[in-house]
């Protein structure tokens, strides 16, 4: 079976591997175009661009694809199956419709839940305890498609959206290489979406990372962890953004404005909120790394009372 593989990021990189490592014949990778990075700007390859060019595998980069731009790419590697796995655009239809066992996409949750670009963030944010991985054969629509198989996992209360990225990306590997092996032997059985019990998971963007300590403790320590590693969860204090890393919610209610800071130790910064008191452990000022509150507090003061705000006073 030849596979035409397209993907982009880290969590892109788990299933790739699992191709190769199982023997199936990877044809040609398509990745977004590198962009430059750090100070000196410097193209940086795409996670997925680095692992096939280690793997001597051809790549393509199109900067766009709707218009024709991968024919040429199709024609050549005549994949008999494509997957697709976090590229970052909308498949137009002549992709669609090229390969003999259609396209199909590894989804990093449990559809019709939480379809878009930010499945992994937006579960923890909104508390679910469970999640997992989807495959199917994709379609016009966005996320849409009838599904293969399906793998769940628990979320831990600790989990943030970097270690279930992990554990994502090696789940979707495996189920990646079980749903080929179905493909292969002909005995998938694929499942329509109930659309009525969708979701929508947009792209996180910093604007979704302002703490409002209006909410419960609960749903502060939910964003917190659903924002890490990026952008990372941030309030002001005194005017300066403090990005918060880990925060454990205290049940216990005060009668307190919400935001106020009740204490500091190095146990943590204890803040009112909504409704509970969340007990921050790691922080990160602007200018400094993210930091146990513990550290900071050995070279800083935090004053008590002052009360954390969405927005500086110059905004």
């Amino acid at each position: 079976m030849r596979v035409l593989f397209m993907g982009t990021p880290d969590f892109a990189v788990g299933c790739l591997k699992a191709l190769c490592e199982n023997s199936f014949d990877v044809c040609g990778v398509v990745s977004q175009p590198d962009k430059p990075k750090g100070r000196g700007h410097k193209l940086q390859p795409t996670p997925v661009h680095e692992y096939a060019d280690s793997m001597n595998i051809a790549v393509y980069q199109p900067e766009k694809i709707k218009n024709g731009e991968l024919v040429e790419v199709l024609n050549e590697t005549k994949p008999d199956v494509i997957i697709v796995v976090a590229y970052g655009k909308i498949l137009p239809e002549y992709i669609l419709n090229y390969p003999k066992y259609g396209c199909i996409n590894v989804h990093a949750s449990l559809l019709p839940k939480y379809r878009g670009a930010a499945p992994i963030q937006r579960c923890i944010i909104d508390g679910e305890k469970e999640t997992g991985v989807t495959t199917m054969y994709m379609e016009k629509g966005l996320d849409t498609g009838d599904m293969i198989l399906k793998k769940v996992i628990d979320i831990d209360e600790e989990e943030t959206a970097a270690t279930l990225h992990d554990k994502l990306m090696n789940l979707g590997a495996q189920v990646l290489i079980e749903t080929l092996e179905m493909v292969k032997d002909g005995s998938v059985k694929a499942e329509k979406q109930d659309d009525a019990q969708s979701s929508y998971a947009p792209m996180i963007d910093k604007a979704s990372a302002l703490i409002d300590w209006q909410k419960s403790a609960r749903e502060i320590a939910n964003l917190v962890r659903g924002m890490n590693p990026y952008p990372f969860a941030y309030t002001y204090y005194n005017d300066k953004m403090m990005k918060i890393g880990q925060a454990q919610v205290i049940e216990t209610q005060k009668n307190d404005a919400c935001g106020k800071i009740l204490g500091a130790s190095k146990d943590g910064i204890l803040v009112a909120c909504g409704e509970g008191s969340l007990l921050i452990k790691m922080v990160q000022f602007e200018g400094k790394k993210m930091m146990s509150v513990r550290d900071y507090l050995a070279g800083h003061l935090v004053d008590a009372d002052v009360i954390l705000t969405s927005t500086r006073k110059e905004d």
